[in-house]
């Protein structure tokens, strides 16, 4: 199959398209022909080695976790879908090497789920690492009706599937967001304020009580603003150091009733999908460039 993959540590120049053999397909997996996949910050980040200290790697290595596709072969004990079967899924393992950068990829059951009928390819691989992130960090911290929500980076890729989530759950919503992204904050439903000096004073004058929960998607100290009283409902999914402060940290993880929810807010219209970038599957690099600029509106996809 073909594939972009490292064969060490690097960085953009060094993903390049390899031939390589089709991944097996284990007990309670099902192979996928990869129609898209998408991208997102962790992808580089564990290619350059950042999380060498948190999971093992093996080279070559494919990267990316975040997938749309149809169901190729099915494995033993994977009954849950058939050959034809349109699914997405957030296929991380207990190691990185055989990512979704590439033609084929296999997948547990347990990390997938029927591709929401109401999005295409792309939009569709743009959900599943995001989106479940968004969703866990808004359990973990109980939002729901009649809650204020002030959501960090609302207009990113994380960002704005949660504050969709917390719209649809009946929840007010404030966003930060550059300026330049007000409107789109509007259009799902957010409040947005600007970043910068003066952000807790713009917070208080939209909530002078304080907001009930803050979901921090950007790190770089936010997770401390003087915001809310609730500090055991602040969550964070970029600084650690937001536990010691009585707050909690996500680390997404793989999970198929998570993706069904997603596909049915998406499906009844509560979800949309912005799909800042697509690239061709060879040209990942490029989009991994992008990427790291921080400044896309949603989120960026491969095709194949």
């Amino acid at each position: 199959m073909k594939a972009m993959a490292l064969e060490t540590y690097g960085s953009d120049d060094d993903l390049r398209a390899r031939e390589l053999p089709d991944p097996k397909v284990a007990p309670g997996e099902v192979l996928i022909r990869v129609r898209a996949a998408g991208v997102n910050p962790v992808d580089w980040k564990l290619a350059s080695g950042g999380l060498d200290g948190i999971m093992e790697t093996q080279f070559p290595l494919i990267p990316g976790w975040d997938v749309a596709g149809v169901v190729e072969a099915v494995g033993l004990d994977a009954g849950e879908y058939s050959v034809g079967d349109e699914v997405y899924g957030y296929v991380r393992k207990d190691w990185a090497k055989n990512g979704t950068y590439a033609e084929l990829v296999s997948a547990h059951v347990r990390m997938l789920a029927p591709k929401p009928a109401s999005l295409d390819w792309r939009e569709a691989a743009s959900v599943p690492l995001a989106g479940l992130t968004a969703l866990q960090a808004l359990d973990r911290v109980e939002v729901g009706a009649g809650d204020t929500v002030l959501v960090h980076a609302a207009a990113g890729g994380v960002g704005s599937f949660g504050v969709q989530i917390s719209v649809a759950r009946g929840a007010r919503v404030i966003g930060t967001a550059s300026e330049h992204n007000h409107e789109h904050l509007r259009a799902l439903g957010a409040e947005p304020v600007t970043y910068g000096e003066g952000l807790v004073e713009r917070v208080r004058a939209l909530a002078p009580e304080g907001v009930d929960a803050v979901m921090d998607f950007v790190g770089g100290g936010v997770a401390a603003l003087p915001v809310t009283e609730h500090r055991e409902r602040v969550v964070s999914i970029a600084d650690a150091e937001v536990t010691g402060r009585g707050g909690r940290y996500v680390w997404v993880r793989p999970d198929a009733d998570g993706l069904v929810e997603l596909s049915r807010l998406a499906d009844a219209g509560d979800l949309t999908v912005h799909v800042d970038r697509e690239f061709p599957l060879e040209e990942a690099g490029e989009a991994w460039r992008l990427s790291r600029t921080g400044r896309t509106r949603g989120k960026i996809v491969l095709t194949l």
